[in-house]
């Protein structure tokens, strides 16, 4: 995840600075829970994606600092880079952790495996200001386990400078004119997803042959690509290492801001719609402090500072009125109607499904069973030999012993 740049963050802190009073005036319970509170001697743990709350720097409001001032509440904070790596740690039974913010497919699968704590939405009065739309999402019927953080869509962004053309469609990630300019997802949801749309499918269809179809494109793309990345989409597109890639949009809109020749677009085949939610595990020592943690940045004023600096989409029109009115505007974090129209949100997938996914996305990345069974019979012909020669040098102590 990738922070604002410094001028979003001055252009918050004088809007926060400046509406302080009003808040006095509109929210008195909240302004005098404003001072510091005595320490409660409670620590919770809270699990999130990297650089993805505000923590001070760049004029940002330091956000686990202000929870402890206004609660008493001490906050241990780290970070993981994928849903993937929080799902092993929670299934490993080592990990003490009471606040998670996984993704809305891990969220289901979370869910299914009777790992989160139904939460108890008395301690959570500010969940008013989530808006209709993210309430009841097929992830969380019901939202009984989890509360949305941020969310976003998935688009393309391309270097002007190279590609002249006005890019409208995934396609383009196949175009043998960009080979070795091209970037892909290092994840199968994200990677699959693109072919999906491609071929009409559903994100989240349990159809083998839909899979195996969707692979096959994913096969063809392979030597036009340049690597399977995530993080480091954002530093080869700068440095124009490459040209044109995937990405989510929070994270896209930091280089169209700062990049006079790149641009994003929301394909016209469809797109994901992605929601990272806070959820608490099932074995959280401290729930109501996890509770009052999520509260507080449910908070508009606070959920606008985080998102300012984040970079992300909020899902609360109230904390609008925090973010600068540039970010605010753009169509890159809130997309039109049309556009959200055309997105479709993981959810997760049946076990065995799972299982044939990663198995395929294996082989798409190596380039197929061809590539695979030539890998294969490389190793077979080494492993031959070294055992021949064992053999040899076998016979040859026995000769020599007599």
């Amino acid at each position: 995840m990738k922070k604002r740049t410094k001028k979003y963050h001055a252009l918050h802190m004088a809007l926060y600075t400046a509406l302080c009073p009003v808040l006095t005036i509109l929210a008195p319970a909240q302004t005098a829970m404003a001072e510091a509170a005595p320490n409660k001697g409670v620590t919770i743990n809270v699990y999130n994606w990297g650089e993805y709350i505000a923590n001070g720097t760049d004029d940002s409001l330091d956000i686990n600092e202000e929870f402890t001032r206004r609660t008493g509440i001490q906050v241990n904070y780290t970070t993981f880079d994928s849903n993937e790596a929080l799902y092993s740690k929670l299934a490993g039974g080592g990990a003490d952790y009471d606040v998670i913010i996984p993704s809305d497919y891990m969220v289901s699968r979370l869910i299914s495996e009777n790992m989160l704590a139904e939460l108890d939405f008395s301690n959570i009065p500010n969940f008013e200001y989530i808006d209709e739309r993210f309430r009841d999402p097929d992830y969380d019927p019901g939202s009984r386990y989890s509360v949305p953080y941020t969310w976003g869509v998935v688009g393309l962004f391309y270097n002007t400078d190279y590609i002249k053309e006005d890019i409208t469609s995934w396609s383009a990630l196949w175009d043998d004119r960009y080979a070795g300019k091209i970037l892909m997802f290092d994840n199968p949801r994200d990677s699959f997803a693109i072919a999906q749309f491609l071929l009409g499918q559903s994100l989240n269809t349990a159809d083998e042959s839909d899979w195996a179809e969707a692979a096959a494109l994913l096969k063809q793309q392979k030597p036009l690509v340049q690597a399977y990345v995530m993080d480091r989409i954002f530093d080869k597109m700068e440095s124009e290492e490459a040209w044109i890639a995937p990405y989510y949009a929070g994270d896209a809109a930091i280089l169209v801001d700062n990049s006079d020749n790149i641009r994003f677009v929301v394909p016209e085949e469809g797109t994901n719609f992605f929601v990272d939610a806070m959820c608490i595990p099932i074995t959280s020592s401290h729930k109501a402090e996890a509770e009052a943690y999520i509260n507080f940045l449910c908070s508009p004023e606070i959920a606008g500072a985080n998102m300012d600096y984040v970079g992300y989409s909020t899902p609360e029109s109230a904390a609008k009125a925090y973010i600068s009115a540039e970010m605010v505007e753009s169509s890159i974090y809130y997309p039109d109607e049309e556009t959200l129209k055309r997105t479709q949100i993981f959810v997760n997938l049946p076990e065995e499904t799972a299982k044939l996914v990663d198995s395929l996305w294996a082989e798409a990345k190596m380039g197929g069973p061809g590539e695979s069974a030539v890998l294969i019979a490389i190793i077979l012909g080494f492993l031959g030999l070294y055992i021949a020669i064992l053999i040899y040098k076998r016979r040859k102590r026995r000769r020599e012993l007599a």
